[in-house]
């Protein structure tokens, strides 16, 4: 499990308020009260940044504390909340050659341009990339659609190719899935 971290920036009260209260958190607290520091901690740990004084610096990773007064159970909600959130962002973008894929928004992203996917088109994209090997039509019918049938369908097919279709129309891209003898495969 990745450690998580809390740095506390710029008021020495809050910090003494989760120090005493640090083992029973789920994240560890930091002190930091000069932007040099924070920019060399920030480099090498997931945390949450807590402003006081509504401070606009320039990580990802901020959490400004705007509501005052708080009670320390509600704040500390809102942290993990925050935690939460941002577990699901990471878990949500991958990337597969020189594209950046969000599952939540269903795009894929490439420079400026974006190409929205449907559910089955995310699907045939992640299952192909996790392999190292070409997948064939059975397997992405049974692993995507969830059914393994002996009835002759073009599903897959037909979706492979509108799939390559649009990936063509939108990034100019002939090659992303390519058709292999024994199935499709992301090179």
């Amino acid at each position: 499990m990745i450690t998580q971290n809390l740095i506390i920036y710029k008021s020495i009260a809050l910090y003494q308020i989760f120090d005493e209260l640090s083992l029973e958190l789920n994240f560890k607290i930091i002190f930091i009260d000069n932007e040099k520091e924070l920019d060399e901690q920030s480099k090498n740990l997931n945390q949450c940044l807590i402003l006081l004084n509504r401070e606009n610096l320039n990580h990802d990773n901020q959490f400004i504390l705007d509501e005052t007064p708080i009670s320390i159970f509600r704040l500390i909600e809102k942290i993990n909340i925050e935690y939460l959130k941002k577990q699901f962002n990471s878990q949500a973008e991958f990337k597969v050659k020189s594209y950046t894929f969000n599952l939540n928004s269903r795009e894929m992203i490439m420079n400026n341009a974006k190409l929205k996917l449907t559910e089955k088109e995310i699907g045939i994209i992640t299952y192909l990339f996790k392999s190292i090997q070409p997948i064939s039509i059975n397997e992405l019918q049974k692993k995507v659609w969830g059914y393994q049938s002996d009835i002759e369908t073009h599903t897959v097919e037909t979706h492979v190719y509108r799939l390559r279709k649009k990936i063509l129309n939108t990034f100019n891209d002939n090659g992303f899935i390519i058709s292999e003898k024994n199935g499709y495969q992301i090179k």
